[in-house]
């Protein structure tokens, strides 16, 4: 599976950005494909995830009610819309997929886009 994200970029605390994954590739129809991010220092984290089945989706609790995740069946892409940014959001984001149900969290072996840097200034 290839996985190419877009939207990173410089916003001031409060604002907004929204990025894009475009996928392709996949092996199978049924697959959990969703956002993880990595800050200096810290090890990577899953923030977001959905079900290629029945759209349902998951969310870390430190982005609930700010970062909606949403589908283009038919772009192949998937999307974060990041609102409220604070500086503690600025990390490197990775869209991922994994194959398999979602199960109500983001642990198991998933497949990596190159990531692209989201950076909040305070």
């Amino acid at each position: 599976v290839q996985l190419v994200e877009s939207g990173g970029g410089m916003v001031q605390a409060g604002g907004s950005l929204r990025l894009s994954c475009v996928a392709s590739g996949f092996a199978k129809e049924q697959y959990v494909i969703g956002w993880f991010r990595q800050a200096p220092g810290k090890e990577r984290e899953g923030i977001s995830c959905i079900s290629s089945v029945d759209s349902t989706t998951y969310y870390d609790d430190s982005v609930k009610g700010r970062f909606t995740i949403s589908s283009n069946a038919a772009k192949n892409t998937i999307y974060l819309q990041m609102n409220s940014l604070k500086p503690e959001d600025t990390a490197v984001y990775y869209c991922a997929v994994k194959y398999g149900m979602l199960i109500g969290t983001m642990r198991g072996t998933w497949s990596w886009g190159k990531g692209t840097q989201v950076t909040v200034s305070s």
